[in-house]
């Protein structure tokens, strides 16, 4: 059974223009007659109670139903090579991840199916807001940068893709517990050109072997799947509140554009073990206790491997400057920016002209007054 691609496109049951979502409600709005439309089957309200995780090792070993699956209309950018969905009849547009000019090709992705969507919250007004005060508070930004803010050019809503995993751990360690204490030491010292003695507290470390386990279940290990934007930016974006999480239903993504993921469940994992076993090693810490704790060996054993594709909101800008693209993303959530910036050398210089400048008169009032 081959899947069926999916669509982003709702018909307006009184004009028949697209509807689209309206961030921070459970409604599909109209703009061209203002119509508004209740997003029907689990809604917004339903909760994350009704989002099902899946088996990783089924998925692994390709053991997902076919009901899972889908097929979306995807065109790899060339530059920065973001795959993104576009509709079918769309034949023309620039990526919004770098703004590099594209033309649409029919290809499809085939992949594992979204379970679970966090709906835009902020409005591209709102968002554009939180990205002009960000940029205002740059120091040696371009002039152009600021009047790129002003202009109120249109941002992009994108759904990024994202898995998360839950698994839990039993974990054995073998290590050392270190007891800070002080001795007294005496040693002779020269002052003034006479020997005496004197006196100091000396910290040391007394070590003692430990051995024991630690036990964690890990919910939602979350892990970006997309390689489209720098990861320092967007793991910044963070917290995601993903209790608020709705079952997926493509009404949520109208009128936005989705990205498919380009790191895949396995690569994922292992980003989140690494997660994981960083958390277990703080654990292990404590559990040890005392002042100083080293840790020798580990052992982990991971049972009940689960894992979702979720989708979650960003408002992304792209700027092109000197010949580079700089991005600045604003989680759709919470309106917290991260970017690339540039740098104005024109300003730097002047800045530096202007110290040297303050430098010079104020050695000259010093010079003057001595």
């Amino acid at each position: 059974m081959t899947p069926t691609v999916e669509q982003h496109r709702f018909p307006c049951g009184n004009c028949g223009s697209d509807l689209r979502y309206l961030p921070g409600t459970d409604r599909l709005h109209c703009d061209h007659c203002g119509n508004e439309e209740v997003i029907e089957g689990d809604g917004p309200w339903a909760g994350a109670r009704a989002i099902r995780e899946r088996d990783f090792r089924a998925a692994l070993e390709a053991r997902i139903p076919e009901a899972d699956i889908e097929e979306t209309r995807v065109l790899q950018c060339q530059n920065c090579g973001a795959l993104v969905e576009f509709d079918p009849d769309t034949h023309a547009t620039e990526c919004p991840f770098c703004a590099s000019p594209l033309v649409t090709d029919t290809g499809t992705h085939r992949g594992i199916k979204p379970a679970a969507v966090l709906p835009f919250a902020l409005s591209e007004d709102q968002a554009r807001k939180a990205m002009t005060d960000w940029l205002g508070r740059l120091w040696f930004a371009p002039g152009g940068l600021q009047q790129y803010a002003r202009k109120g050019r249109r941002m992009q809503g994108i759904y990024v893709p994202y898995w998360t995993y839950d698994a839990d751990t039993r974990s054995q360690y073998r290590g050392q517990r270190g007891t800070v204490y002080h001795e007294t030491r005496t040693r002779r010292v020269t002052v003034n050109g006479q020997s005496q003695n004197r006196s100091e507290r000396v910290q040391k470390v007394r070590w003692t072997r430990v051995s024991g386990r630690v036990a964690r279940a890990f919910d939602d290990v979350l892990v970006l799947a997309s390689r489209s934007l720098p990861k320092k930016y967007t793991d910044r974006l963070s917290p995601w509140d993903l209790t608020a999480l709705e079952p997926y239903q493509p009404q949520y993504l109208a009128g936005f554009r989705a990205e498919a993921y380009q790191v895949e469940l396995a690569d994922g994992f292992d980003e989140a073990r690494a997660i994981i076993d960083a958390t277990i090693r703080r654990d292990i810490k404590f559990d040890i206790g005392g002042d100083r704790q080293r840790i020798e060996q580990v052992e982990t054993e991971v049972s009940d491997v689960t894992f979702k594709h979720v989708l979650l909101p960003i408002w992304l800008a792209a700027y092109k400057y000197g010949g580079q693209t700089f991005r600045f993303v604003v989680n759709g959530r919470t309106g917290a920016v991260q970017g690339e910036r540039p740098w104005s050398r024109w300003k730097i210089a002047l800045a530096v002209v202007a110290g040297l400048l303050l430098a010079a008169g104020v050695g000259y009032l010093l010079a003057q007054n001595g």
